[in-house]
C-alpha cells in the first residue's frame, strides 16, 4: 500500500478534486490511503467565523457553506453526501452559537472549530470517488486510531496510536475500501478534538505509512519537490532528486517550508521513503526522502536561508578552563524561554543566533552577569545542506564566493547532524549570497559556474 496526502490547494475546488481523483485512480493498484487537508482557505474562514462569534456575537458561515455546497453540486454528488455536509454545518453553527453566547474561544474550542474543514473535505472527496465507482469511505482521524495528548493546537500522538492505526487501516484495505482520512486532527483520551500543529497533515500521512508498513508516503504539494533554493530568489532553482531525512529536516529548520521536520519522524523510525510531488505538475519526478544516499551523490544538495535573525556574542574569561559555564549560559536561555538556532564557541566566547521576534531584554540583563554581551540585529543565516565530509572543498568555494561578491562572513557553524554548514551575513546581503552560491554549486549544469 501507499499513503497519498493532498494539501488544501490541491483539493481547493471541484476542478482540483476531479484532477486529484484522476491521480488517485492512476495508482489504485498500489492500494492507496488518502489523507486530506481542508479545501483551499477553509481553515482561515473557520477562524474568522470563530473570531466574529467571540468578539461580535455574530454567527455566520456563509462563505464556508456556499463553497462546500457549490463544490458538491459541481461534482454531482448524491443527496446522501449533501445531507452529511449539512449535518456537519449544523454542528458548526451550534458551536459558533455557543462561542457567541459565552464569549469564549479557548484553544480546546479552537481545535474543535478548525476540525470542520478536514471533516467536510474527506466526505466530499470520498463521495466523489464513489461516484466514479471507487469504493471509498471518509474517515475522521480518531475513527482510525489517532489518539493524542491534550496539548490543544499543538498535540502529539500517543504511542498506542500506531497499533490502532495499523489495525483499522489494514482492515479497511483488506476489505477493498479506500480510506480517505482527515489530516491534522485527532482526539485525546477524554474524547476532545485536538489539532497536531505545524505540519500536522503531513504527520498524519507519515504516521499511517509508518504504522502500516507502507511502500511509501506521497506528500502532494504545489511545488515540484524540494528545490535547490527558494525559487522566489533563485529563478533557476531545480528539484533535488533525493535527500536524506536529516537533510530534509535541516532544510525545514533553516527556511524551506516543503516538509516540517516532525512530519518525518514516524518514517525515520521505520525507514519508509517520503515522496514529495506536485499535484499541479504530475509529470515532475518530485523529491524522494530516504534514510541514506550513495557515496556518489552531489556534495551540495540545496542552499537555504532565513532572515530577521539576531546574533548574540558573549565574551567571558570565566569560560577559560571552566566546566559548567555553558550549562549556566543555556540555563539563562531556558529561564527566559528563548530558543537558539546556531551556536559557535571558542575558549572565551560564545556566538549564537535567535529569531528577532523573541523578547530578550530580560535575558540580556541576566547574561550581563556572566560576561560582556553584544547583540546585533538584522542578520541572516545562510545554510548549505551538504556532505560535510567534503567540508574543506565546500567551505573554500563558499568563502570564495562571499569574497567575490564582497560580503564578510560574521560567524560559521557546522551542524551536529553532519549535513549542514551555516554562516551569518547581513539581512541585506542574504539574497545576493544565495544567488551567487547557487550559481557556483549548481550552475555547472547550465554552463554558468562562477570563477573564484
Amino acid at each position: 500500500m501507499i499513503v497519498m496526502k493532498f494539501g488544501g490547494s490541491s483539493v481547493a475546488d471541484a476542478d482540483r478534486i476531479r484532477h486529484v481523483a484522476g491521480i488517485v485512480r492512476s495508482q489504485l493498484e498500489r492500494k492507496p490511503v488518502l489523507v486530506l487537508s481542508a479545501m483551499g482557505d477553509t481553515t482561515d474562514y473557520l477562524l474568522e467565523a470563530g473570531n466574529a462569534a467571540f468578539r461580535g456575537g455574530e454567527v455566520s458561515i456563509g462563505p464556508i457553506e456556499k463553497h462546500h455546497f457549490d463544490t458538491a453540486s459541481k461534482l454531482n454528488l448524491p443527496e446522501a453526501a449533501k445531507l452529511e455536509i449539512e449535518s456537519l454545518l449544523d454542528e458548526l453553527r451550534r458551536l459558533l452559537s455557543g462561542i457567541s453566547l459565552i464569549r469564549e474561544l479557548t484553544p480546546r474550542t479552537k481545535d474543535f472549530l478548525v476540525s470542520f474543514g478536514e471533516r467536510l473535505s474527506v466526505r466530499i472527496f470520498a463521495a466523489h470517488l464513489n461516484s466514479l465507482g471507487i469504493k471509498a469511505v471518509g474517515c475522521d482521524a480518531w475513527d482510525v486510531g489517532f489518539i493524542s495528548d491534550s496539548n490543544f493546537t499543538s498535540a502529539e500522538l500517543v504511542e498506542e496510536s500506531r497499533e490502532l492505526i495499523r489495525a483499522k487501516i489494514t482492515s479497511m484495505i483488506d476489505s477493498g475500501v479506500l480510506p480517505v482520512v482527515t489530516g491534522f486532527i485527532a482526539k485525546d483520551s477524554n474524547g476532545d478534538i485536538t489539532t497536531l500543529g505545524r505540519g500536522g497533515s503531513d504527520l498524519s500521512a507519515t504516521m499511517i505509512a509508518a504504522a502500516c508498513g507502507a511502500q511509501e508516503a506521497q506528500v502532494w504539494k504545489d511545488v515540484d519537490g524540494i528545490l535547490t533554493a527558494d525559487p522566489r530568489i533563485v529563478e533557476r532553482a531545480m528539484p533535488v532528486e533525493m535527500v536524506t531525512y536529516e537533510e530534509a529536516s535541516e532544510l525545514a529548520y533553516f527556511g524551506a517550508q516543503v516538509l516540517h521536520p516532525r512530519a518525518m519522524q514516524p518514517c525515520i523510525s521505520t525507514g519508509t521513503p517520503v515522496l514529495v510531488k506536485n499535484s499541479y505538475n504530475i509529470d515532475a519526478p518530485g523529491t524522494r526522502v530516504v534514510a541514506t544516499l550513495n557515496q556518489k551523490a552531489a556534495p551540495v544538495r540545496a542552499i537555504t536561508f532565513r532572515k530577521n535573525v539576531t546574533l548574540v556574542d558573549l565574551v567571558s574569561t570565566r569560560m577559560l578552563g571552566q566546566y559548567g559555564f555553558l550549562a549556566e549560559l543555556f540555563a539563562s536561555f531556558a529561564k527566559h524561554r528563548v530558543s537558539v538556532d546556531v551556536v559557535a564557541t571558542s575558549e572565551v566566547s560564545v556566538s549564537l543566533t535567535i529569531d528577532s521576534g523573541q523578547d530578550i531584554s530580560a535575558l540580556k540583563s541576566d547574561l550581563a552577569r556572566i560576561g560582556n554581551i553584544e547583540v546585533k540585529t538584522g542578520k541572516a543565516i545562510i545554510t548549505i545542506i551538504c556532505n560535510v565530509k567534503r567540508s574543506t572543498e565546500i567551505l573554500a568555494r563558499a568563502f570564495g564566493i562571499c569574497q567575490l561578491v564582497g560580503v564578510p562572513v560574521q560567524m560559521i557553524s557546522q551542524g551536529a547532524s553532519k549535513v549542514n554548514i551555516s554562516f551569518i551575513v547581513d539581512d541585506t546581503e542574504a539574497e545576493e549570497v544565495v544567488q551567487a552560491l547557487h550559481q557556483d554549486f549548481f550552475g555547472f549544469a547550465l554552463g554558468e559556474k562562477l570563477a573564484v
